[in-house]
């Protein structure tokens, strides 16, 4: 774990690591190889980012309680579920630089551990009562999927404008971080304000988080070779989009014809990749990215100051600055 995370979760690190705890036993199961599956999982976890802006939401409106342990794990549950879900629908065979769940055990498996997922977030939510979190959770896995359909649609006629754009990454990804931090707030307080507060400030990270994610695949200088693999997918980004909307119709009809019909050419896709950068997708991505930063930290500043509040801020730029 880097030094600049380490920091970062010095006020909620009892509540991680009795989080881990927990979330391990949540997992088992009678069944042996659902056992061998969720350990594999547990086993390559990722950064736990949104648990961490769980607890961190917590902390800033107030204390930890046994509520933010169920809001921790309820997210983490759903999360998981939906990557589970995702390289499924995405064929990918390859998850945070181990194989997928899908890859290992084919896609029924795959689908039917997702699904256990979700269940056992439903559960442990119904379990303990906690019926504002777990609206406030599904609303964002109802927004997950709606906005995952909203790209797959708009992925075919490559009609991708920026307001379409944030709709799409607003629903997909930015939910569930707004989710994070909306039930963390719900688990200490049920003032709505401060709960709806909390929302806005995550939505907006989570849409800073997308787009570093669109120039982290456009190969950022200091990230290395670019992958290009949204543009293999036809995905619209914020940097192609703007380099589009700003060309001359001659090289936008000559661009949008390779992404349509020349996706799986490497060299096609590396002129691609070259136009955007040219254009100046890149730093108007950039300079979008760190708007979104700004409006979060102001939204952020308008509560109490605190070594959470403090903290949260340095996860914001952690976000927006990370490397991969």
């Amino acid at each position: 774990m880097s030094k600049s995370l380490s920091l970062i979760k010095a006020p909620i690190a009892e509540e991680l690591s009795n989080f881990e705890r927990q979330f391990r036993d949540i997992l088992r199961s009678k069944v042996p190889l659902m056992d061998r599956i969720t350990y594999y999982i547990v086993k390559r976890k990722g950064k736990q980012m949104r648990p961490m802006f769980v607890f961190l939401a917590a902390k800033v409106c107030g204390n930890t309680t046994a509520n933010s342990y169920v809001a921790a794990s309820l997210i983490e549950l759903l999360h998981t579920a939906s990557l589970v879900h995702d390289d499924v629908v995405d064929d990918a065979y390859e998850r945070r630089g181990f194989f997928s769940i899908n890859a290992l055990w084919k896609n029924k498996i795959a689908v039917l551990v997702g699904d256990f997922f979700l269940s056992k977030g439903l559960l442990i939510a119904l379990k303990h009562k906690q019926y504002r979190i777990l609206e406030i959770t599904s609303e964002a896995v109802e927004a997950m999927s709606e906005g995952e359909l909203l790209q797959i649609e708009k992925a075919r006629r490559l009609d991708i404008d920026e307001e379409v754009y944030y709709e799409v990454i607003r629903q997909k990804t930015a939910s569930l971080i707004a989710a994070s931090c909306q039930a963390g707030a719900a688990s200490v307080t049920e003032d709505e304000d401060t709960q709806a507060l909390l929302h806005d400030f995550g939505e907006k990270i989570g849409i800073a988080f997308q787009i570093k994610d669109d120039l982290f695949d456009l190969g950022a200088d200091d990230v290395g070779k670019p992958l290009g693999i949204d543009i293999k997918e036809k995905k619209m980004t914020l940097p192609l989009i703007h380099a589009l909307q700003n060309a001359e119709r001659r090289d936008r009809r000559r661009i949008m014809k390779l992404i349509k019909y020349h996706n799986e050419d490497k060299k096609k896709v590396a002129e691609v990749i070259d136009f955007v950068r040219k254009s100046g997708g890149m730093r108007y991505a950039e300079e979008v990215m760190y708007r979104y930063r700004d409006e979060a930290f102001a939204l952020l500043r308008r509560l109490p100051d605190s070594p959470a509040r403090e903290s949260m801020e340095k996860l914001v730029n952690y976000v927006v600055e990370r490397r991969k």
